[in-house]
Order: structure tokens, then C-alpha cells, then sequence
């Protein structure tokens, strides 16, 4: 009797030993499942951020054979902008670079912007242009080419546009606000203290100085005198004589070939297949991650603070 009653005990202690190991075995794959599937979300998370951040190279460049090289320069043109100098050039030097270009297109789409960094990128170009001598520089302009950044379609090869283009705008620019008037009838005193004469240059809450009026007028002129002197290095004989040329006015373009501002009407896509000869397009322009835009904004408040109050120029 006792016998059975053990056997018995035996036989349920192994039931529920198996039971429990069963249950052990299924918690044990369903935290492994659990931690696979927790790994690829986060692998897919991460790669997804690093995407996002721009820390992953461009694919688009890892091709054979020859190609034409494209650069977009879009936007204004500044030290804080996706068009700043160091982007464009840094995109410019990696497609000349390339020994699968054949020939290189800046697609611009443009109103203009800091002629410093508009005079960096000419720079930049005019000494590939010296390096790589065997591989052409096009300039397309797509919606608007205008000052700052036909600064720096002049010195390119050749400037293909749309015959609806806006092209032009060869002027400087200089612009702020006066509150004087607005200042007397609220009944506000201006106190501004300065140590030198002109530390308030152009200050909004101040009368117009005559003086520093005529002075700054003297500093537009001399850098709408470099701009021109860019120009006619760049476009030479192919310019009309035309008084309105370096007016500041913009013309369509359709009318800018007729003045000798651009040379012919052509897409991105024509230029590479009708006159590169080499119809696959890599884009090489440099793309700016999250970090480095917040970065740049950042390190940018202060030359916004001082355009915006007119103490600065703008090719516009």
C-alpha cells in the first residue's frame, strides 16, 4: 500500500518536474525571441538616426564608368546655409577628384547671398579649373541665378539656362530700418554710449549720418566694382554692351543669352548627354546632417543679428 502510495507520489513529481521544465524552456525562448526581436528595432532605430544625421556617405558614388558630376548650389548662399562655400567646395573637390568624371555640372537655384562665400566659391572653381583643366565646368541655372549666385556661374565654362530663368541682379545691396520717427511719437530716449566716432554705424534707433551714409554708399560701390570686374574676367567678349548690365536689374532667360550674361538653353540632363557626352548623372553634393545644421545655426546668430540690423552687404 505504501508502495503505491510512493509510485504514485513519484509519478506526479515527475509531471510536474516535466511541467515546470516545459515552462522554463518557453520563458527561455521567448526572452530570447524577445531580445532578437529588441536588437533589430534598435539596429533599425539607429540606422534610421544615422540616416537622419547625415553620418552616412552617398551611394550614388560608388559607380563605374564615366559619368557627369553634379553640384547643386540651392538657396541663399551663407556662411550657415546648405550653399555655404565650405559645402559647395567640398562637393566640387570630391567630383573633379573622381577620375570617372567627365565633365562637372552646378546646378544653381539661387537669389544670391554673401558675396565673401560667393567669392570663395569662385575662387574654389577658377583653381579646380587650373588643376583639372581636361574636365569642363557647366553652370544650369533653374529657377533663378541672381547675384551672389551668378558671381559664381561667371566664372564657370559655359551657363545653361531655362528661357523662363530669372538671371542677374549684378548690385550690392545694403538695407536696415530707421525708428526715430516711431521712437518721438511713443515718447522713447535713445542712450546709446560709444567710445569712437563710427562705433554706431548706421545705428536704426539714431538720425542718418551724412557722413557714414556717404561711406557706406563708398563700400557698395567698391564691392559692386569687384563683382563686375568678376564678371567681365568670367563672361569676356561674349558680354553685350549694354548700360543696364550691372544695374542690378534680372532679365528671363531667354534674354540674358541675347546679352551675353548666359550662352544657350539646356537642362541638367542635355548638358550631360548632348554636351559632356556622358548621360549618367552622380550627385556629389555634400549633405548636411541634423547635428551640423544646429551646429551652424548656432554659430550663425551673429552675422544674421548684424545683416538683418544693415551693418553687412548681400549680393541681391
Amino acid at each position: 500500500m505504501a508502495d503505491s502510495e510512493n509510485s504514485g507520489d513519484g509519478w506526479e513529481k515527475r509531471i510536474l518536474e516535466k511541467l515546470a521544465f516545459s515552462s522554463l524552456q518557453e520563458q527561455r525562448r521567448a526572452r530570447r525571441w524577445g531580445i532578437f526581436f529588441k536588437s533589430l528595432t534598435f539596429i533599425y532605430l539607429s540606422l534610421f538616426l544615422f540616416h537622419w544625421l547625415g553620418w552616412f556617405p552617398d551611394s550614388d558614388i560608388s559607380i563605374s564608368g564615366k559619368h557627369t558630376a553634379l553640384v547643386d548650389l540651392r538657396g541663399v548662399i551663407s556662411p550657415d546655409s546648405i550653399s555655404s562655400a565650405e559645402n559647395i567646395n567640398a562637393g566640387l573637390q570630391h567630383a573633379f577628384k573622381d577620375k570617372r568624371t567627365k565633365g562637372v555640372i552646378l546646378r544653381i537655384n539661387s537669389p544670391g547671398g554673401s558675396p565673401v562665400q560667393a567669392g570663395y566659391i569662385a575662387d574654389e572653381i577658377k583653381r579646380l579649373r587650373a588643376e583639372y583643366p581636361e574636365i569642363p565646368l557647366y553652370a544650369v541655372v533653374e529657377d533663378i541665378c541672381a547675384s551672389g549666385g551668378y558671381y559664381v556661374a561667371a566664372v564657370t565654362d559655359k551657363i545653361y539656362v531655362d528661357k523662363a530663368s530669372v538671371v542677374g541682379s549684378i548690385g550690392v545691396l545694403m538695407n536696415g530700418f530707421g525708428f526715430t520717427g516711431a521712437m518721438e511719437k511713443l515718447g522713447i530716449e535713445r542712450r546709446l554710449l560709444t567710445a569712437g566716432e563710427n562705433k554706431a554705424f548706421l545705428d536704426p534707433f539714431s538720425p542718418l549720418n551724412k557722413k557714414q551714409e556717404k561711406y557706406a554708399k563708398e563700400l557698395l560701390h567698391e564691392v559692386h566694382q569687384q563683382f563686375i570686374d568678376v564678371v567681365r574676367q568670367g563672361r569676356g567678349q561674349r558680354l553685350k554692351d549694354d548700360p543696364e548690365l550691372f544695374s542690378g536689374m534680372v532679365w528671363t532667360g531667354e534674354k540674358s543669352i541675347q546679352l551675353g550674361l548666359t550662352d544657350a538653353i539646356g537642362s541638367s540632363e542635355y548638358v550631360a548627354r548632348e554636351i559632356i557626352k556622358a548621360e549618367h548623372i552622380v550627385d556629389y553634393t555634400p549633405t548636411e546632417g541634423f547635428a551640423e545644421r544646429l551646429a551652424k545655426r548656432f554659430g550663425g546668430v551673429v552675422a544674421e543679428t548684424l545683416i538683418s540690423s544693415g551693418i553687412g552687404w548681400q549680393l541681391r
